[in-house]
């Protein structure tokens, strides 16, 4: 069984950043692909950026050049940092891993933009 912790969530105004991490503990196979995932009232779920064991990364092109994924394997933690961040980025924010055939997922951590 693997475990997520997510922080970094918060209240932000438009156009600032926030670092959510989410570290993996328990018993851990081999972490894969990490992503993260967001969903607004109302909305469905959106995968917002992803990044593969050797450090492949893709975006939706909703954040495209405003948002990095990164991962610290020795940590087994993954990174997402948000820069200009926009009021439409409000949403629960969500990280997953893949553990071998596995998957899990994090409790998600809220992001408010405010106007």
């Amino acid at each position: 069984q693997v475990q997520l912790v997510e922080s970094g969530g918060g209240l932000v105004q438009a156009g600032g950043s926030l670092r959510l991490s989410c570290a993996a503990s328990g018993v851990i196979n081999r972490l894969n692909s990490m992503a993260w995932s967001r969903q607004a009232p109302g909305s469905q779920p959106e995968l917002v950026a992803s990044i593969t064991a050797g450090g492949i990364t893709d975006y939706a092109h909703s954040v495209k050049g405003r948002f990095t994924i990164s991962r610290d394997n020795a940590k087994n933690t993954v990174y997402l940092q948000m820069d200009s961040l926009k009021p439409e980025d409000t949403a629960v924010y969500t990280c997953n891993v893949e553990d071998g055939e596995y998957v899990y997922w994090g409790q998600g951590t809220q992001v408010t933009v405010s106007s």
